[in-house]
C-alpha cells in the first residue's frame, strides 16, 4: 500500500526505516517485485507496509513487512525474500502532527 504523508509519519515513529522516495529509480524495479507501495529502508532491509485485516478491530491497522535483508555488513545489497511479518503495527487513524 502506498501511504500518506500522515501514515508515513505514524509508521516511522514505530519504526526506524526512511522512505525511498517515489521518484527514485529503483521505485519502478521495485513496484514490478512487490507490488505498488511506499518502500522503507530499515537497518534489516527493505520493508512495506499492509493493512492488516485480521479482524474487525484492526480493520484500521497495518503491519510493517520485511521484504528483502541486507546481504552484507556495509548495507549495500539487498536479498529479497518470502515477506516477513514484524512486531510493527501501525494505526492507520491515529491522529498526529500532519491530520
Amino acid at each position: 500500500m502506498r501511504l500518506t504523508t500522515a501514515t508515513l509519519e505514524r509508521t516511522i515513529r514505530k519504526f526506524d526505516a526512511q522512505p525511498i522516495p517515489e521518484e527514485h529509480p529503483l521505485v519502478e524495479k521495485l513496484n514490478s517485485m512487490f507490488g505498488d507501495h511506499t518502500y522503507l529502508l530499515g537497518s534489516s532491509g527493505l520493508h512495506i507496509v499492509e493493512p492488516t485485516g485480521r479482524a474487525q478491530s484492526q480493520a484500521n491497522k497495518a503491519t510493517v513487512i520485511k521484504v528483502a535483508s541486507w546481504e552484507d555488513a556495509s548495507r549495500t545489497r539487498l536479498q529479497p525474500h518470502e515477506p516477513e511479518l514484524t512486531d510493527v503495527i501501525v494505526d492507520l487513524d491515529e491522529p498526529g502532527p500532519a491530520d
